[in-house]
């Protein structure tokens, strides 16, 4: 753990990641906690969402592509601001939109969270006091554009305990931190990501 932490702290200071999937998959829980583990930022997108956004999904009124771009825009710029590296917790159901926020971020990590219908469901029903219910589910899913792959991502199943999906989340961000740096300084791995590495 220690060596991925070091590697993600030291390697970049551009590296962000947008931890994606519907309503319910746990978003929120995984990108707060892998951004606690590793001591870096982490952007809530639902926390810029209007109150009419908001007031709209909350009726169980899906938000079309026009209402969702501006929203985009303020979590992009959100994360731009944000500590280094840093964690989002967003939908990003298309393609589209996670090319909006590499439009605004340039290059982004995707974690594609992903469980059974009937898993989330359960989920969104335990689930208190947040503007999003089980009604904007099917929607989600039926928007829902998985990685191309060209994309720079991961899909991950959440029926794994918490700390198990973090810690792949974690190698997943150190080794494309590690990826970066070489290509960033021609091939030759620095004397701190060597030390790291040979101390793992």
């Amino acid at each position: 753990m220690a060596w991925r932490i070091s590697i993600l702290q030291v390697a970049t200071t551009n590296l962000v990641a947008v931890v994606m999937g519907p309503c319910g998959v746990g978003k929120s829980a995984v990108a707060a906690e892998a951004a606690r583990r590793m001591g870096g930022g982490f952007v809530e997108a639902d926390d810029h969402h209007t109150a009419h956004a908001k007031a709209r999904m909350a009726a169980g009124d899906a938000l079309t592509d026009d209402a969702r771009m501006p929203w985009l825009d303020r979590v992009g710029e959100a994360a731009r601001q944000a500590e280094r590296p840093t964690i989002v917790a967003c939908s990003a159901l298309k393609r589209q939109y996670r090319d909006r926020l590499r439009h605004v971020l340039g290059s982004v990590l995707f974690v594609h969270l992903t469980a059974p219908r009937q898993v989330i469901a359960e989920r969104l029903a335990a689930r208190r006091g947040h503007f999003a219910g089980a009604e904007l589910l099917d929607s989600q899913l039926a928007t829902l554009e998985p990685l191309g792959p060209d994309e720079a991502g991961i899909t991950l199943d959440v029926r794994a305990p918490l700390a198990s999906v973090c810690e792949t989340v974690l190698d997943f961000m150190a080794a494309q931190a590690v990826a970066n740096f070489k290509q960033d300084d021609g091939g030759a791995t620095s004397n701190v990501i060597r030390q790291h590495m040979q101390g793992r």
